[in-house]
């Protein structure tokens, strides 16, 4: 059976938020690198 018009255009379905869950994961986990491969090691190395 097909999705009425009111499921489809839902913007708060289950595929939205696993989509948004996972650009906000994948954007924490790139905020996480580059302060440990960037930001850290110019903090270590100036305070030298």
């Amino acid at each position: 059976m097909a999705e009425t018009d009111s499921e489809a255009g839902r913007v708060d379905s289950a595929a939205w938020r696993v989509g948004l869950g996972t650009g906000v994961g994948y954007g924490l986990v790139l905020v996480g690198m580059f302060l440990a491969l960037f930001v850290v090691p110019y903090l270590l190395f100036t305070a030298l």
